[in-house]
């Protein structure tokens, strides 16, 4: 457990949003093949909510039938990957990057680890890049964006009514 008794999150563009009121179980690092393409990514970050604990808060997610077992549930409009689901199951998985507060629940356990990728202990290795002195691109970036912020709100795009 991670010791949080409420996590909201969502999309990157604000269309699905969820609320879980318990807490989350099992958090933990997938590294199987199904996961990473899921995700687009060398792993996929996952916790379990119960099913009488969890609710969509906005909008329904699409869903992608990834093996007769499973079906993965995302954002029709942004393609941010939410859910885990095993529908018969008594809980639902959330992706730890859709939370609002992805630092506050750290993953205790890896799975399926026979996928992966054989160089990921020496990415703390690598170099880093530093800051540029001159920050254009980071202020047009942040002055442009889109993105739905880390916690719920009464409608978005901000000023619209949903």
């Amino acid at each position: 457990m991670t010791g949080v008794a409420k996590q909201t999150g969502g999309c990157q563009c604000g269309a699905v949003r969820y609320r879980a009121s318990g807490e989350l179980g099992y958090p933990h690092i997938c590294h199987c093949r199904m996961c990473q393409k899921a995700a687009g990514n060398y792993f996929l970050p996952l916790a379990g909510a119960m099913r009488k604990d969890f609710e969509l808060t906005r909008g329904e997610p699409k869903w992608f039938r990834s093996s007769d077992l499973v079906r993965r549930g995302f954002c029709g409009d942004c393609g941010t990957p939410l859910f885990y689901d095993i529908p018969e199951a008594d809980s639902i998985n959330l992706t730890l990057g859709s939370l609002d507060d992805p630092d506050g629940v750290k993953p205790v356990m890896q799975s399926n680890t026979g996928s992966k990728m054989s160089w990921f202990h020496a990415l703390d290795g690598l170099p880093v890049e530093p800051q540029p002195e001159t920050p254009d691109r980071e202020n047009a970036i942040a002055a442009s964006n889109h993105q739905h912020p880390d916690h719920d709100t009464k409608s978005w795009p901000l000023g619209e009514t949903s």
